[in-house]
């Protein structure tokens, strides 16, 4: 079945790149070239991308970044990892079956030593944190290169299509993800003395202050320098229960990467799982691309990320199951149906009362793990090293701007330059940092008929100031104990009801309202980030915060306003609705609904610890209970780690596992570190030329 490319999105322009021919598996195929070749392949259907030797499991992707090796397929006869292969015409793609074989013969072509570079400052990733950290040396005459393994700089911020929450002064706030990303990228191409090497991945540091380059996925490069920034971001963890493996279950930020950044429609109905921020956007996300969305489930007892994206998903209809947990995911070779069930007091789920829910993908968004090992080798060789953003500790967009900043005065200090790091700078990303505050009711707005006035319904304590900013008579204020933006705000003066207040605020939590000049009536505007062409009376369903349906209300106009993407929809609804009405309903309830019966088999130790070399729950705990286990490294007599990810998914999830054979994992010596290292072939590593190009 051909999964359709997007065609429209409320938010980005829909582009269409050159189609060019292609095979897989014999099957004559299309797509745009120069996407990733799994893009290409998920847009015309294919889910199972390689079978595993291991029984023979079919294989999908997981995390789009390289960092697994889930979505390996045989190009042209070799293998690669198809989520960082650009498609090229005439590709020849099949499935990969079990293992790679070597091909008959190496080409016989002349070798070359790799490109010389240098600079004082290599910068490892091109997200927020390091765009700003080389901005910052490059502004202090320090010469730096980085290097992206991305087209665009940005970093995850290209895939973020919602407004940011912050300071405006500091880190955007109200802009969307994707045009910071943009701002920044600017910023640096205009910054003297910084390099940028895009489509490239530092392979490995090597002792002697050099760091290899795996240039364009073609080139083999050397790069000396004096200091190392890490600002290599951050990878999503897993979870473990059964079907956990199967095509269609990977992580919020893959989805975001096909749905956001290459416009395909990569899904049907999905679940997330974890309602973090990562859970809660990737659902709106998923719901911006016409996606059905049949709720999000964390064992948590309340949203633990902010509270107005949690309300937002509600009133577009999305429920969130909340102390409940992922029974298993099942299906026949990809995913089908998913299984939940709320647990009790002790977190053991209880099977009578599991949901299944008929889907085709499940979103793992449960956390994510800083990608700190450049800075470790960096440090275990003595170079002067600075780790900054996710690398360092894992936190908004917004602080990972400042923390760049910071980390280019630390690394211009260490490098013998005389430059403070202003402390108001660290004060600002401490506020940026800070978890989800205090929750607080509002009192009830008096309302007139003259004019609108501005209606709160974010309650929680964040750090966000764009509505403050936007007021041109200054009516909109934060108030509140702690003196910061993390105080909520009130209005107090003159609204002519220009609405920007609305159209800015990243958490579409506030609206307008004024009492109708008919009786018993009021008008209320309304945010609203989909594609819509409501026309004046026309009914639509409204929501109060909490996305209970209020009832419908009556359209009585709408505006667009272009720099911001959003809709602001006048209705008009009771006088009652008129400080509760939140938004409009988007998704109908029937398309959520779990089936009539659960439909489930529960086998929890099935569940996929190590994806590389498919060891299960069973075989660790197995193999615990028959040795006495003291050092995580014994469990590579079962594989563990073993495999191409180099032990970076299953090293966080093998501790909580051994506490279920009575192992305390405060005991367990740490598994050995494995370097980052990224697979280059040996004609690129020679620098050997490919179809006449070197």
């Amino acid at each position: 079945m051909m999964i359709a490319r997007l065609t429209e999105h409320p938010i980005l322009n829909v582009r269409k790149g050159e189609l060019v021919e292609f095979s897989f598996d014999g099957k004559k195929m299309q797509g745009q070239a120069g996407e990733m070749l799994s893009t290409a392949l998920i847009a015309n259907g294919v889910k199972v991308f390689s079978r595993h030797r291991s029984g023979d499991a079919p294989q999908g992707i997981f995390c789009a970044n390289g960092q697994c090796a889930q979505c390996t397929v045989i190009v042209n006869g070799l293998p690669v990892k198809s989520c960082i292969t650009p498609l090229e015409k005439g590709m020849v793609v099949e499935t990969l079956n079990h293992l790679p074989k070597l091909p008959h013969a190496a080409p016989d072509l002349p070798a070359h030593p790799p490109r010389e570079l240098t600079c004082d400052v290599l910068v490892v990733g091109a997200g927020p944190s390091g765009i700003r950290a080389s901005v910052e040396l490059g502004q202090l005459g320090f010469s730096v290169i980085v290097v992206d393994d991305k087209a665009e700089p940005g970093g995850k911020l290209v895939l973020q299509t919602h407004k940011f929450f912050g300071s405006v002064e500091d880190c955007f706030a109200g802009t969307r993800g994707h045009v910071i990303g943009q701002i920044l990228g600017e910023e640096m191409r205009q910054t003297p003395g910084v390099k940028v090497i895009p489509n490239s991945t530092v392979a490995a540091l090597y002792s002697d202050g050099k760091a290899a380059v795996f240039e364009e996925n073609r080139r083999y490069t050397h790069v000396s320098f004096r200091g190392l920034i890490a600002a290599t971001g951050a990878r999503e963890r897993s979870l473990v229960f059964p079907g956990n493996d199967l095509p269609g279950v990977y992580g919020a930020g893959a989805f975001q990467t096909l749905v956001n950044r290459d416009l395909v429609k990569a899904a049907g109905r999905v679940l997330v799982v974890g309602c973090g921020n990562v859970g809660l956007i990737a659902a709106y996300h998923a719901l911006q691309a016409g996606i059905t969305v049949v709720g999000l489930v964390d064992i948590a007892p309340e949203v633990t990320g902010y509270k107005v994206h949690g309300d937002k998903i509600r009133r577009m209809g999305v429920p969130i199951y909340l102390r409940h947990t992922v029974l298993c995911v099942e299906g026949d070779g990809m995913v089908e149906r998913a299984t939940i069930a709320p647990v009790d007091s002790d977190g053991r789920p209880l099977l009578e009362e599991a949901k299944t829910f008929a889907v085709d993908t499940v979103l793992i968004a449960v956390g994510l793990a800083s990608v700190d090992e450049y800075f470790a080798d960096a440090q275990e060789f003595g170079f002067p090293v600075v780790k900054t953003g996710d690398a360092d500790e894992i936190a908004e967009a917004s602080s990972a701007m400042l923390g760049g900043r910071i980390a280019g005065r630390k690394m211009a200090r260490l490098l013998g330059k005389d430059t403070p790091v202003p402390e108001e700078w660290r004060e600002k990303m401490e506020i940026l940092k800070s978890r989800p505050g205090r929750v607080m009711e509002r009192e009830k707005p008096i309302l007139s008929r003259e004019t609108f006035r501005p209606v709160f319904h974010c309650m929680q304590e964040i750090p966000c100031d764009p509505c403050t900013t936007v007021c041109q008579f200054d009516s909109i204020k934060l108030k509140g104990e702690t003196g910061t933006i993390m105080d909520l705000p009130e209005f107090d003066g003159k609204c002519i009801a220009c609405g920007l207040c609305a159209a800015i605020c990243p958490g579409l939590a506030i609206t307008l309202a004024r009492l109708s000049p008919n009786p018993g009536m009021a008008e209320v505007v309304l945010p609203h980030e989909f594609s819509t062409a409501y026309e004046a009376g026309s009914q639509i369903p409204i929501c109060d915060l909490d996305g209970n349906v209020l009832g419908q209300g009556t359209v009585l106009k709408q505006r667009y306003f272009r720099k911001y993407g959003t809709h602001l929809i006048t209705v008009e609804v009771p006088e009652e609705w008129a400080h509760l009405a939140a938004g409009i309903r988007v998704q109908p309830e029937g398309d959520v609904q779990p089936l009539s019966e659960a439909e489930f088999q529960y086998f929890p130790e099935d569940g996929i610890v190590c994806r590389c070399e498919r060891v299960t729950v069973k075989e660790i705990l197995d193999f615990a209970r028959e040795n006495p286990i003291h050092d995580l490294n014994q469990l590579k007599a079962i594989r563990v780690s073993m495999g191409a990810c180099g032990g970076k998914t299953c090293n966080v999830l093998v501790p909580r596992i051994l506490g279920q054979a009575g192992v305390d994992p405060s005991s367990l010596a740490p598994a050995t570190r494995r370097p980052v290292t990224v697979e280059i072939p040996m004609w690129a590593i020679g620098n050997q030329e490919q179809d006449g190009e070197a």
